[in-house]
């Protein structure tokens, strides 16, 4: 007769599995490994961008003691791609290569594929990259930014996983996983929290909820609305564009 799991333990896995999943931070819980599992750990996507934002903003504290405010954002900027192996920034330059220089859905989702990188992906790489430094520096408060930034962003892709279908072959997709049975009720759970941060938050830079609000909406229905016109859908790499537009937009706001 099968155990019967304990739902908490249940959590702890997918937490550290959603950490195992955007990072390149060791998991320190044994996982269970299932479809199930890996279906639940979305829900958590927010507040693993909460704790790589508390690194970002905790290694740009530390390095201000060294360095200029500009040095020091480039140095977070480079340990983010790092840690997190650039999973976002990746999934940004192949949407961007396949959506440019497809012209049948077919053919999109091929160059997709493609594990190289196109003239598209390149200049989309180095004007996002380039934007978010200019952005953070030109910040009221670049640590808030920082901290906050990573967990609103990553809401958005669970927006797009609920309302949009998958469209890529599953079989050869890292997301897979995540992108069959995540619940709505997990959903809303996810935007309870990542509101409850951008409203605490709010104490120190008035209006940021309405910022992060506006940036996972816009961005959510945007390039929603944007897929299901050129791939009638979404895959992994265009997820991974979604949290690198947020993170753009939101900080456009801030």
């Amino acid at each position: 007769m099968p155990v019967k799991q304990d739902p908490l333990s249940n959590e702890w896995q997918a937490f550290w599995l959603a950490v195992g999943f955007l990072t390149r931070i060791p998991m320190l819980a044994r996982i269970d490994y299932s479809q199930k599992l890996m279906n639940q750990c979305s829900m958590y996507f927010p507040l693993v961008g909460l704790l790589l934002g508390a690194l970002y903003a905790g290694l740009f504290a530390l390095f201000s003691f060294a360095w200029g405010p500009l040095v020091s954002v480039l140095l977070v900027l480079c340990f983010h791609l790092f840690i997190t192996g650039a999973f976002h920034e990746d999934g940004l330059a192949d949407s961007v290569d396949a959506l440019g220089g497809g012209y049948t859905v077919e053919k999109r989702l091929e160059i997709m594929k493609d594990s190289r990188i196109g003239t598209y992906g390149t200049v989309a790489l180095v004007m996002a990259l380039s934007l978010k430094a200019a952005l953070l520096m030109s910040a009221q408060s670049i640590w808030l930014a920082l901290l906050v930034a990573p967990a609103v962003s990553r809401l958005t892709p669970l927006l797009l996983m609920v309302f949009l279908p998958y469209v890529t072959d599953p079989n050869k997709s890292k997301s897979k996983p995540v992108a069959e049975g995540f619940s709505r009720n997990r959903l809303w759970v996810s935007c309870g929290f990542t509101a409850l941060v951008a409203v605490v938050f709010s104490l120190w830079l008035p209006g940021m909820w309405l910022v992060a609000a506006t940036a996972v909406i816009v961005v959510a229905l945007l390039w929603g609305w944007y897929l299901q016109r050129q791939l009638g859908g979404y895959t992994g790499d265009a997820l991974g564009a979604s949290v690198v537009f947020c993170e753009l937009v939101f900080l456009l706001g801030v």
